[in-house]
């Protein structure tokens, strides 16, 4: 267990630290505060005040265990969004005051076939913040800086961080669906990331209408207020057959049922870092004729690349996306993660850890 350390004033930072694996149902405070050493920047890193950290459900599972397991001790978070205050060395990239975005990708080689075609999220060498390296939960961080993102003047620092991933990542998903305006898309869940999609959708396919597939009615209702055609629980057939469909659910329910929701032509884009192992019967339950024929296909999202969060800000700032917000202080992190695992969610939770000039 990492030991709580007072260090001399100036040079000791807040942090929430995991560290070790546990289950949320049974420890409700999984982290725990503590003092620890203010990062130092790299050569060609910046270290960033973090101002705010956004909440996601892939902490969930790296408390749970069920990624490739973090670098213990750990301060997690990949939605940041903080302020230059140091550069290293070699540095020049972003000036001390820069309003910058960190996401899930912290770093990758730079070299490989992957990254030097633009998908640098399929680095064999993909490196996640929060995950490998330290992340938001923390008063301070440091991050190389190519893989800080400038975020939109326009964009509030709370309504900033969630966009880093649930926002981007959704981003990343509606473009691998391949619609075209007028297509009709359908949702599976409907959190942090999904509400988004659903915001995109409505500006840049503004034929398209979209069905949300959610398990709660209150998830159900939120879909309709944003601007969903149809609104129903996951087993309830839409009354058309969609062109594409983005699964944002842990669960394998939602794939069994989204192959027979489709067109023939029509495309399944999982938008999930994992899917849980307690219902995979349900894959049991595929037949070729109804489930995959007719050239019906699925797609995978792996992770986002840098220009998916370039783009997605912009866009984001364009349209105007504006997420929607629950704010908690930092120390307020484990209260955060519970209620995202007992699905207490309408839009996105944030964390506020410090304020500049943008914040609301």
């Amino acid at each position: 267990m990492l030991q709580t350390t007072i260090l001399k004033a100036g040079r000791s930072m807040k942090a929430m630290i995991l560290n070790e694996i546990t289950d949320l149902g049974l420890n409700t405070e999984p982290l725990q505060s503590a003092e620890i050493p203010k990062p130092e920047p790299g050569k060609s890193e910046v270290l960033l005040k973090v101002l705010t950290c956004g909440v996601c459900h892939t902490e969930l599972d790296e408390i749970e265990g069920r990624t490739p397991p973090p670098s213990l001790p750990v301060v997690l978070g990949h939605q940041v969004v903080g302020e230059v205050v140091k550069r290293g060395d070699k540095a020049n990239l972003h000036n001390i005051g820069d309003r910058v975005g960190v996401g899930w990708i912290y770093s990758a080689c730079g070299i490989c076939e992957f990254c030097l075609a633009g998908n640098e999220n399929l680095c064999s060498q993909f490196q996640a913040t929060g995950r490998d390296f330290n992340g938001g939960y923390a008063e301070y961080m440091s991050v190389p800086e190519q893989f800080a993102v400038p975020v939109p003047s326009s964009i509030s620092d709370t309504e900033a961080a969630p966009l880093l991933c649930a926002g981007a990542i959704g981003y990343r998903s509606i473009k691998l669906t391949d619609m075209k305006n007028g297509q009709i898309l359908g949702l599976m869940g409907f959190g942090a990331s999904a509400h988004l999609v659903l915001k995109m959708v409505k500006h840049i396919l503004p034929e398209s209408e979209v069905y949300v597939f959610a398990r709660s009615k209150p998830e159900r209702e939120f879909a309709l207020e944003l601007g969903a055609t149809w609104a129903g629980n996951i087993d309830q057939k839409p009354p058309v057959l969609l062109n594409a469909i983005i699964d944002t659910t842990p669960a394998w329910k939602p794939i069994e049922r989204s192959m027979t929701y489709l067109k023939p032509g029509g495309r399944l884009v999982i938008n999930a870092i994992r899917k849980e192992n307690r219902d995979r019967s349900y894959l049991e339950a595929f037949e070729y004729e109804s489930h995959l024929w007719q050239e019906k296909e699925i797609k995978s999202v792996a992770n986002v690349t840098r220009q998916d969060i370039v783009e997605f800000l912009d866009l984001a700032a364009s349209i105007p996306i504006r997420p929607e917000i629950q704010e908690f202080h930092l120390e307020d992190a484990n209260l955060a993660l519970l209620e995202l695992k007992t699905r207490k969610i309408r839009g996105a939770k944030v964390l506020r850890i410090a304020t500049t000039g943008n914040a609301r």
